[in-house]
C-alpha cells in the first residue's frame, strides 16, 4: 500500500482505518476508564432493580417462569447483530456521512488491540443492556427507553450525529429483542457482537 502523503487525511480502506496510534499509554487509560464506567453503570442497574424488588435479567415474572431458551435467544441476538453490522458496513462504504462517521469514531477510539475490543464489547453489552433494557425499559416502555438510549450516545459534533440516530434505531431493535424473548440474553449477545466487530474495524491500523 502506498504511504500516505504528508499532511493528507488518513485513507479509509475500511471503516475508520488509520496509521498506528503512537499513544499506547493513553489507549490503556481509555480502556480502564471505560471499564470502570461500565462497572458503575451495571452496579446502578443492579441496585435499581434490587431496591424495586424486580429481576434485572427478566422482563417480567412470567418471563422468569418461562426461563431462557438459550439457543433461540442467543441466535436471535446474533441474527440482529449480523444485520446491524452489514448495514453499518454498507453505509460506511456507500455514503459520505457514513465514511465521515467512521473516521470520527475511529479517531476518538484510537488504535486498540483485539483484546481491548473484546473487553469493551462485553462490558458495554452487559452494562448498557442491564441498565437501558433490564432496569429502564420495564418502567418507561420500549419507545422512551430507546430514545433515552440514543440520547445517551449523543455527541455535539455534526459528523457524529448519525451515531445518535443509529443508536436510537439500535435501541428499538435491542428493546424489541428484550420484549420478545423476555430476558437480556438476546440483546446482550446482539450488543456485544455489534460492538466487538465494529470497534475492531474502527480501531484496526491500516495494513
Amino acid at each position: 500500500m502506498e504511504r500516505e502523503r504528508e499532511g493528507a487525511p488518513p485513507r479509509l480502506d475500511g471503516p475508520g482505518r488509520r496509521p498506528p496510534d503512537p499513544r499506547p499509554g493513553a489507549r490503556r487509560s481509555f480502556v480502564r476508564i471505560a471499564l470502570v464506567f461500565y462497572a458503575l453503570l451495571f452496579g446502578a442497574a443492579a441496585l435499581w432493580a434490587t431496591l424495586a424488588g424486580d429481576s434485572l435479567f427478566y422482563a417480567s415474572d412470567e418471563s422468569a417462569i418461562r426461563g431462557v431458551a438459550w439457543l433461540r435467544d442467543a441466535g436471535a441476538g446474533a441474527l440482529v447483530a449480523a444485520i446491524a453490522i452489514f448495514l453499518s458496513r454498507e453505509l460506511t462504504r456507500r455514503t459520505r456521512w457514513g465514511e465521515d462517521l467512521a473516521r470520527a469514531l475511529g479517531a476518538l477510539l484510537g488504535e486498540l488491540s483485539f483484546g481491548d475490543c473484546v473487553l469493551l464489547a462485553l462490558a458495554s453489552g452487559v452494562a448498557e443492556e442491564a441498565f437501558f433494557r433490564g432496569a429502564l425499559q420495564p418502567r418507561i416502555g420500549l419507545v422512551a427507553a430507546s430514545l433515552v438510549f440514543g440520547l445517551a450516545h449523543f455527541a455535539p459534533r455534526r459528523e457524529l450525529a448519525p451515531w445518535t440516530l443509529f443508536s436510537i434505531v439500535a435501541g428499538f431493535a435491542l428493546g424489541g429483542l428484550f420484549a420478545a424473548t423476555g430476558n437480556l440474553l438476546a440483546p446482550i449477545v446482539a450488543h456485544a457482537l455489534i460492538n466487538a466487530v465494529n470497534i475492531r474495524a474502527l480501531t484496526r491500523p491500516s495494513l
